[in-house]
């Protein structure tokens, strides 16, 4: 038996298309992609246009074969098929949502009733004439092996219907639905929707296309009533053939999709420029990788559902930022350095590993203070939210400082730092270790606010053209640019940052994720002998100053229960308990030369 799937085409109402027009667009589509064109031997295109207009001996309605599973192998089924399904949206691309129109539903309401779709409610309402059409279709198929569905219109719904029917050892690689009206509430045949709450067990991944200036697709995709599979809006011209099946299909983005299940990724290795010498990373690209090595270590300290989970995640996210990183080098024509191209994998491939990040050799401890903070206080996986033990995440960040030179203590060094500084700011509230996502749900309104003068600032003037331009092409958001813009506020520190933090749209949440990084920053230079950054403490001091401004400016006229006078106070708590803990522990500058008989920064006793 051949390896390559077998082609099912469902059509719609009206003549089946006897002269298969679908298959000359479809083939065209594929050779000009770089797929093999169709094979008639592995083709199955079903007439049943006859059968739709009525039955002639009533038949039974074929059996479901395709059982539901338990419910922890249909969690596992479910998270196996999103897998699939994230490979294949990586493969496709993204486009724009569609808009729905007003009123579509009554459109395809009466456009059913009308000549030829009285074939579409034959099927729908008149069992003899569904079960019909079924067995005739289940008797074009093989007993065994891969086939691809691609269904249009009405096909679409024989297809979904079709999927609990099969025989036991089909499967289906892929189903691709094109002008579907099963997100319209009439057509739902025999409690579809209820039936196929979770996806089949024997379906690998469902992508729909609709346009929208066809009715018969109710101006919408299918996610609204199967929110598991894929919905993709494809561009159209309007005329009078808007909804024929050669419409879709000699769209790129359909015949990609069908590509893909019958002949499996185009090539898209990333060729390595030969050099002598290697290319070094730059300053993103080397935070990022050692995000992606400290991501596998906390993977390799999880276990059981939590693992699965995080691997997933893991998984796309350094699909994603891999691919980001080497296209911003090669849009301005850089050569790749080699470090970055091992970690490239076909993410459209399920069962493609993500590789493993190679070691970084050495890290210096100023360097380390910033970057292992942030590693210890953000969500590396972002934007998946994971809750990992935090002795995982501390025996990873163990074996990452060790691995960088800075032995196994230093990693511990730093979640001490950083709990004590969660500790310090909570007080009574109680320490809420980790606040994942505080500070990547606000970066944006802190950028927006200093034009990334304040982020540019923190990291130096070395620094700053690569702050800028990274994020840049970046932006503040995800996996990068979250890493650069909480890397740079560790820092940050003077009136650009302090108006960032103090304004109404960053949340007193932010406010917190951002202090805490810098305390747990300047406890940690302190207990390694480093020299503290003075802008810290003067910027906490200008946004204190900013907020109780800002405080009092609203206090006389606004309602007590409003809620920014309460953000405003929590800010003000906030700050207040930071600065307390830099002068509680010799951080405030100037801190050696005390009046009150305290040690100093250094461990010293002044007095004056």
């Amino acid at each position: 038996m051949s390896s390559q799937p077998h082609l099912l085409f469902l059509h719609g109402v009206g003549t089946g298309d006897p002269d298969d027009r679908w298959m000359v667009a479809l083939s065209g589509s594929l050779v000009s992609l770089g797929y093999p064109s169709l094979d008639t031997d592995h083709l199955i295109a079903p007439k049943y246009a006859h059968a739709l207009k009525g039955w002639d001996t009533k038949q039974k309605m074929p059996p479901t074969g395709v059982k539901s599973p338990a419910r922890e192998d249909a969690r596992r089924n479910r998270r196996e098929f999103e897998l699939r399904t994230g490979a294949l949206e990586y493969r496709l691309g993204r486009t724009a949502a569609g808009r729905v129109v007003p009123g579509s539903d009554t459109v395809v309401d009466v456009a059913f009733t009308m000549p030829p779709f009285r074939q579409a409610h034959n099927y729908l309402h008149d069992p003899a004439v569904r079960a019909q059409v079924l067995n005739l279709v289940l008797a074009a198929l093989p007993s065994e092996g891969e086939i691809v569905i691609v269904g249009h219109s009405l096909g679409s719904v024989i297809a979904a219907d079709l999927l609990r029917r099969l025989p036991e050892r089909i499967r289906v690689v892929g189903m691709v639905t094109i002008g579907s009206p099963l997100a319209n509430g009439g057509v739902d045949v025999d409690d579809l929707r209820s039936i196929l709450a979770e996806p089949p067990v024997n379906l690998d991944w469902w992508v729909n296309f609709w346009n929208g200036w066809d009715p018969v697709a109710a101006h919408r995709g299918l996610s609204s009533v199967f929110p598991w599979m894929l919905d993709f809006r494809v561009p159209s011209i309007p005329h009078v053939h808007v909804h024929d099946a050669v419409q879709y299909l000699v769209d790129p983005i359909v015949a990609k999709a069908v590509g893909f299940a019958m002949f499996g990724s185009l090539s898209r290795e990333v060729v390595l420029t030969h050099n002598d010498v290697d290319v070094p990373l730059d300053e993103t690209e080397k935070i990022v990788l050692l995000a992606l090595r400290y991501s596998h270590l906390v993977l390799a300290q999880l276990k059981g559902d939590v693992r699965s989970r995080y691997a997933g995640a893991l998984r796309q996210v350094q699909a994603k930022v891999v691919d980001d990183l080497i296209e911003q080098r090669q849009v301005v024509g850089a050569l790749l350095p080699s470090r970055l191209v091992e970690l490239t994998f076909d993410p459209a491939d399920a069962d493609a590993a993500a590789p493993l990040p190679s070691p970084v050799s050495h890290l210096d401890k100023e360097q380390a203070v910033v970057s292992m903070t942030v590693l210890a206080s953000e969500n590396v996986i972002r934007p998946f939210e994971i809750t990992v033990p935090r002795e995982a995440s501390r025996a990873a960040l163990m074996e990452l400082s060790a691995e960088s030179g800075l032995t196994s203590a230093f990693g511990g060094d730093v979640f001490r730092a950083t709990q004590e500084a969660q500790n310090a700011l909570s007080a009574s509230k109680g320490a809420n270790w980790l606040k994942i996502g505080a500070l990547g749900a606000g970066a944006a309104a802190i950028v927006v606010a200093t034009g990334g003068l304040a982020l540019a600032a923190g990291a130096g003037l070395a620094g700053a053209a690569a702050v800028t331009s990274a994020l840049a092409a970046f932006g503040p958001g995800g996996m990068i640019g979250g890493l650069i813009t909480a890397g740079s506020l560790v820092g940050a520190g003077g009136g650009g940052i302090a108006f960032g933090l103090a304004g109404s749209g960053t949340t007193s949440e932010v406010v917190e994720a951002v202090v805490m990084r810098q305390l747990a920053a300047a406890k940690l230079r302190q207990s390694h002998g480093l020299d503290q950054d003075p802008g810290v403490w003067r910027g906490l001091v200008e946004m204190e100053r900013l907020v109780r401004r800002e405080h009092e400016r609203l206090d006389e006229f606004s309602d007590p229960t409003s809620p920014s006078l309460k953000d405003l106070d929590e800010k003000i708590q906030i700050l207040a308990r930071a600065l307390k803990y830099l002068r509680d522990h010799g951080l405030e500058p100037g801190a050696d030369v005390r009046l009150d008989g305290a040690r100093s920064s250094d461990g010293r006793n002044s007095t004056v």
